[in-house]
């Protein structure tokens, strides 16, 4: 048995998230359809992180464990020519130890949002970011972040069906940079709470959109309350965009 690491891009307008649906398409049921059209084999996909309807990938780390002997680059070609026409690309395959497990040996995850601060339409963007047309000020916006830095009960910006067994997490790093009429906002921690990435956006934008003042977002967080949060963020702006392992 060989373990094979996959790094994965892909456009998740189309899916139902990442992981495994019952009722519907998922990056996980084609990757694992495109696995067994070329080993015969059935194997299963893990992921170093889950992303819901409408998340991206930029370099999201998998593994699959494959019986019969692959090179890797033979094998990264030929799930690459399977997969099509799902917008799903093989953009890494390497044989990994078999106690490397993409989800278990991942320390740290790294997620970007991106925002279009403008009033013309989206056209090549639509789906791909969250178009804000008010101006926003992301200066301010970076302010207001580092609130959220820090380890601290996310309850404010968990969502009401996340699984995760405590509301308590560490954010390494959040960050808001504007590039033009992009505002960039990028996260960073060992793990996050379903939806938390998406409503600590929504707050911030409110923020760079002058209806929320700065010290709300400190003050949403301490209240450890989901009625507190101002705005969930769409998910067409998200990306999964790095694993970290040791």
């Amino acid at each position: 048995m060989t373990r094979f690491a996959l790094t994965l891009e892909f456009d998740g307008t189309r899916f139902m998230g990442l992981q495994r649906q019952p009722h519907g398409p998922s990056v996980q049921a084609s990757v694992e359809r495109a696995v067994h059209a070329v080993t015969g084999e059935d194997a299963t996909l893990h992921s170093s992180g889950r992303t819901d309807t409408g998340v991206h990938a930029l370099a999201m780390r998998s593994h699959v464990d494959v019986e019969k002997p692959f090179d890797p680059f033979r094998l990264m070609e030929a799930l690459n020519a399977l997969l099509r026409p799902d917008p799903i690309a093989v953009i890494g395959c390497e044989i990994v130890p078999d106690d490397w497990h993409a989800r278990f040996s991942c320390i740290g995850r790294a997620y970007e949002y991106r925002i279009v601060n403008r009033r013309a339409p989206l056209t090549l963007d639509k789906n791909r970011a969250w178009q804000v047309p008010q101006p926003l000020d992301a200066d301010a916006m970076h302010r207001a972040a580092q609130a959220l830095v820090g380890n601290h009960d996310f309850t404010t910006f968990r969502s009401a069906h996340c699984q995760a067994a405590s509301p308590v997490k560490t954010l390494d790093r959040l960050a808001v940079r504007r590039a033009g009429e992009d505002v960039l906002i990028e996260a960073e921690a060992r793990s996050f709470l379903h939806h938390q990435v998406r409503s600590m956006v929504g707050c911030l934008a409110l923020v760079g959109m002058g209806r929320w003042r700065e010290r709300q977002v400190a003050e949403a967080l301490a209240a450890r309350d989901r009625q507190q949060l101002g705005l969930n963020a769409p998910p067409s702006g998200l990306y999964f965009v790095r694993a970290v392992y040791p």
